[in-house]
């Protein structure tokens, strides 16, 4: 079971059954429709002909032809009409009565088109929440990799706000480094990834060793940044005598074990064994979690056999949204795995909007993330 969004012509898919967005006629038309008859052939025709057209919410089946698919499901999308006609419990009955079709036969791959986002009118945005909620509905009760098959960034977008939203925050973290040096004091600017280890940047004044909360700068007419600091930008460290911070380094645990062999009995916990646990912590079955996290049963079996398994970093994130761990604990699945969330990756940063956010909806963050070309999650 897996929802994965690609970016393809919907006629080279090799999948059991494409879908096409067709007319109430099925014989035949602009865009999708065009596309999918001119490449099937003429059977496609002469078998549509025969079937007496398609109310709109409908669906009927036929065999592929010449397409790489085997069949070809034709659902006939609602015409937009500003929301208040019905539209979303059609664009609802398209999809739904397509997968059932699709199941009846037992199929086990599906290709989608947006439906009714092109001439129909009905906006991207909505139509893509439409089609999202509906597979994602029916695959939490069935067995079925379905793609939604995007042929070109025109015809896909996510909420104007939402991506404005995302964009902002990518923004406003996406780590920014300046180093400046100077014979009196020296300052490193970093945004810090969500739970790193080091210390924000050090900075010496009048012999004291203070650390920099927020630092504002003007360039002079030489471009070299001029610090302006105030009482409020430093909070104080103890210092020994001579000005020097004090610190101690980590207790060096290694001397606990008489040898390697021994320190390796003494291994931490696994992704594997971490993520079973905080499933039973949660009161979910396998089947409940696998198919939140859009992970294909076959790649979980795996993981539950095999402790020792090391995941991508995409399905260690999204068993950490199928179980909605907050970011503290998506840290610590993830390190299990040898991954972390950073700053400098706006693939991290986008994880980290939603999931700082309380959205632990794969699908819509996995719109997210093809809107702004990055790796999906699951699959």
């Amino acid at each position: 079971m897996s929802f994965i969004i690609v970016r393809n012509d919907i006629t080279k898919m090799k999948v059991d059954a494409i879908v096409n967005a067709a007319n109430s006629s099925l014989l035949g038309g602009g865009g999708v429709d065009g596309c999918i008859h001119r490449a099937a052939g003429p059977g496609l025709l002469a078998e549509c002909r025969a079937l007496g057209g398609c109310e709109t919410g409908n669906s009927k089946i036929t065999k592929g032809y010449n397409l790489p698919a085997k069949y070809v499901i034709h659902t006939v999308g609602p015409v937009w009409q500003g929301g208040k006609k019905g539209e979303k419990e059609l664009l609802e009955s398209c999809y739904r009565t397509s997968l059932e079709l699709a199941k009846e036969y037992n199929l086990q791959t599906v290709a989608f088109p947006l439906i009714s986002s092109g001439i129909y009118g009905y906006p991207k945005d909505r139509a893509l929440r439409v089609a999202a909620d509906t597979i994602g509905a029916f695959l939490a009760e069935n067995e079925m990799t379905v793609y939604l098959v995007i042929f070109d960034k025109k015809s896909f977008q996510i909420g104007s706000k939402l991506y404005a939203d995302i964009a902002a925050y990518i923004d406003e973290s996406y780590v920014k480094s300046v180093e400046y040096a100077d014979p009196r004091r020296m300052a490193v600017f970093e945004d810090l990834p969500y739970g790193a280890a080091p210390a924000p940047a050090n900075v010496p004044c009048d012999g004291a060793m203070v650390r920099r909360k927020s630092v504002s700068y003007d360039s002079p007419e030489d471009d070299l940044p001029e610090f302006s600091l105030s009482e409020d930008d430093y909070q104080e460290f103890d210092s020994t005598e001579d000005g020097s911070p004090e610190f101690s380094l980590p207790e060096d645990d290694s001397s606990k074990y008489a040898s390697l062999e021994d320190a390796l009995k003494h291994i931490d916990e696994s992704f594997s064994e971490m993520l079973l646990r905080k499933i039973d912590e949660n009161g979910m079955t396998d089947a409940q979690c696998y198919k939140k996290a859009n992970i294909d049963r076959k790649l979980f079996s795996k993981i539950r056999s095999n402790p020792g398994y090391k995941p991508s970093k995409p399905t260690a994130i999204a068993f950490a949204i199928a179980l909605e761990l907050p970011l503290e604990e998506t840290g610590e699945l993830l390190m299990k795995a040898g991954f972390s969330l950073s700053h400098s990756s706006k693939f991290d940063l986008i994880i980290e909007f939603f999931i700082s956010r309380g959205n632990y909806n794969i699908f819509e963050i996995n719109e997210a993330l093809f809107a702004f070309d990055q790796s999906l999650l699951g699959a």
